[in-house]
């Protein structure tokens, strides 16, 4: 098989744990360097991922030790990163969103593009088997002819649980940049790309409050957007209404669900890689649970890059512009208070088969 494909990692806090399970002792990658702005971090990581080396962010993206470049920074940080990793002739996987703004995303997959390297962008948990085995449902025709979806997200916000919650509430933050990655991207491998979006949005309070950790009880301000709705117009011709929300309590709808013709299908949560897939068909007295039938069974944050390296490369970077673009828009239409075009497209990645 050759040697496995060397990867560096820069940044290291809370989601680099799930990335390493996946990554470390996997026959197709090595992870070869570690980096953190806290060199601390980066040097009880490489103590505990034999063969990895704590180095400095710049040698990491400007050497030689690795092919590709795991961003795990803030959102506000993945394009310098990205940007600075292709410049230093490296493949690039992103952490979502791909960046803060479509101007920034563009500027990565250009800059990939003009230099022939590759791009990838979390999420990758539409590649498991709950995401996946709906879309096999859709495509072998149990719902019929898609008409329309529903995308729902709402929690009362982050900052009850995070102890340093403050990107949340700032630019590249908010609840449709931190979570629509997730449901918009399904949507996607779904029910195909977005031509158009109408949106709209509002802001409960101006400050939170912070729930826990040493900084509890300390308030920070917010300046985006904490509810976002709108209707996406896939290509296609299916409709999809989204919601997306840091200021309610709880719902009971499906994470997502998409009408057909001849069917209705309850979709599992994005955020997850496996989850019951269930079907209603038209004149049918019930929900059936559909038996996993597609997607990496078992798989773990990270699976993406391992695509990238090893197959088709689903969670590409063209798909992660394109559902930058759809969040974006919906954010401008929600200000300008009109229906907005979208400039890229992207086709539908390829299926997943079902793979142990």
């Amino acid at each position: 098989m050759g040697e496995p494909h060397r990867v560096g990692i820069v940044g290291l806090g809370v989601i680099s744990r799930a990335y390493l399970s996946t990554l470390v002792g996997h026959p197709a990658v090595r992870v070869a360097a570690v980096a953190d702005l806290d060199h601390s971090r980066a040097t009880a990581v490489a103590a505990r991922v034999t063969g990895a080396e704590a180095v400095s962010v710049e040698r990491l993206l400007g050497g030689d030790g690795v092919d590709t470049v795991l961003n795990l920074t803030i959102p506000a940080a993945h394009a310098q990163i990205a940007l600075g990793a292709i410049a230093g002739g490296k493949h690039v996987y992103a952490e979502k969103p791909l960046a803060v703004t479509f101007a920034d995303g563009r500027s990565i997959v250009d800059a990939a593009d003009a230099a022939g390297l590759r791009v990838g962008c979390a999420p990758d948990t539409v590649l498991g088997t709950g995401i996946q085995t709906a879309r096999a449902a859709i495509d072998a025709g149990l719902v019929g002819r898609p008409v329309a979806a529903s995308a729902t997200m709402v929690t009362p916000g982050h900052e009850r649980w995070h102890p340093n919650p403050d990107f949340y509430y700032v630019a590249g933050g908010g609840p449709l940049l931190d979570m629509g990655p997730y449901y918009v991207t399904a949507l996607v491998h779904l029910l195909g790309p977005v031509r158009a979006v109408t949106g709209a949005a509002s802001r409960l309070r101006a400050e939170r409050v912070i729930g826990s950790g040493p900084r509890a009880g300390e308030r920070i301000p917010v300046e985006v957007d904490s509810h976002v709705t709108g209707v996406l117009e896939h290509e296609g011709g299916a409709l999809t209404t989204v919601t997306t929300s840091f200021d309610a309590v709880a719902t009971t709808a499906a994470p997502i669900e998409v009408h057909g013709e001849t069917g209705t299908l309850r979709v599992p949560d994005p955020n997850r890689f496996d989850g019951e897939t269930r079907l209603f068909p038209l004149g049918g007295s019930g929900w059936q649970v559909l038996e996993p039938s597609a997607g990496y069974v078992g798989a773990g944050r990270g699976i993406g890059l391992v695509d990238q390296v090893t197959s088709h490369g689903r969670a590409s970077g063209a798909l992660a512009l394109h559902v930058l673009e759809v969040m974006t828009a919906l954010l401008d239409s929600a200000r300008a208070g009109r229906r907005v075009e979208l400039a890229t497209t992207v086709r539908r990645p390829a299926p997943v088969p079902l793979t142990p």
